[in-house]
């Protein structure tokens, strides 16, 4: 298979600073947080508002790249299940998905509610959660 580089796009900034304190989904006990992004994806933030939900890919730079099944949860009560039929953040290509309202925008940083990704985490993309009424 091919490669391809893909570049971080911004930052989180979060109290969450290991993954012990995380919760496992943002709507879990996730905290408000900031996404920082570079100045030159400015203009692709220009028509985020407060309110809009958005779902944020993020590179798990801290997951494993080695694992292939897990216990879903870290519950070893639960059967071995292969990761991609898992949120488990250790994968080939651990992409996070974070589902999260737009809180405030100032210039190039948003705040945004229930993330669950760590402090420092890199910032892949934003994209707008669609529904049946939505074309963007």
């Amino acid at each position: 298979m091919d490669s391809f580089l893909v570049r971080p796009i911004g930052r989180v900034e979060s109290p969450l600073s290991d993954l012990a304190q995380a919760p496992r989904q943002g709507d879990e006990g996730g905290p408000a947080a900031w996404l920082v992004f570079a100045e030159q994806v400015r203009e692709g933030l220009r028509d985020l508002r407060p309110g809009d939900d958005v779902i944020v890919l993020t590179w798990l730079d801290r997951a494993r790249r080695d694992v292939l099944a897990v216990h879903p949860r870290d519950d070893r009560a639960r059967p071995l299940t292969g990761v991609f039929s898992t949120r488990s953040p250790d994968r080939p290509n651990p992409v996070g998905l974070h589902r999260v309202r737009v809180l405030s925008v100032d210039g190039t940083r948003v705040r945004v509610s229930d993330l669950e990704a760590l402090d420092g985490t890199p910032i892949v993309d934003v994209k707008p959660v669609l529904d049946r009424d939505t074309e963007r």
